[in-house]
């Protein structure tokens, strides 16, 4: 029978590794274990962010991000990555349920009101999100009022 050799699977969030010393953390400080531990075992890296990790390009990553596709050991199309996808492809404008809310807000009148997060940043939403669904709504012919 063959002895089972441990492993372990250590994940140092927030240690990114990159070329160059300037505002790089782990390379500035006196790291000898883990030097060590570079130098005389095997290891990997990873991208973490933008598509490798189901996020649009050029968009950072997260500890959730990480977390999510490490755990299932494939790329995880990220919320995100995935309303950018409907919009750049069209079926975010043409969403079952969106053209639905129209019809019943043509039908009833009055204003839509967009309340949400709105932050370049893209780790709980993006602003492009808000002004995509602003621009379908307004140019299905409601008045939209933003609360952000």
């Amino acid at each position: 029978m063959t002895k089972i050799k441990p492993v372990v699977l250590c994940i140092l969030d927030g240690w990114g590794l990159r070329e160059g010393r300037d505002n790089n953390a782990p390379v500035l400080a006196d790291t000898p274990n883990f030097d060590r531990l570079m130098q005389d075992w095997p290891h990997a890296t990873l991208v973490t962010h933008g598509p490798d990790v189901g996020l649009p390009t050029g968009q950072m990553g997260n500890s959730e991000v990480g977390h999510t596709n490490i755990g299932a050991g494939r790329v995880v199309a990220m919320d995100l990555g995935q309303i950018d996808l409907a919009i750049e492809d069209g079926s975010f404008a043409e969403n079952a349920a969106l053209q639905d809310f129209i019809k019943d807000v043509k039908a009833a009148g009055g204003i839509v009101h967009l309340m949400g997060l709105v932050s370049a940043g893209g780790v709980h939403s993006h602003e492009d999100h808000m002004r995509v669904a602003a621009g379908v709504l307004t140019k299905a012919g409601l008045q939209v009022a933003i609360h952000a």
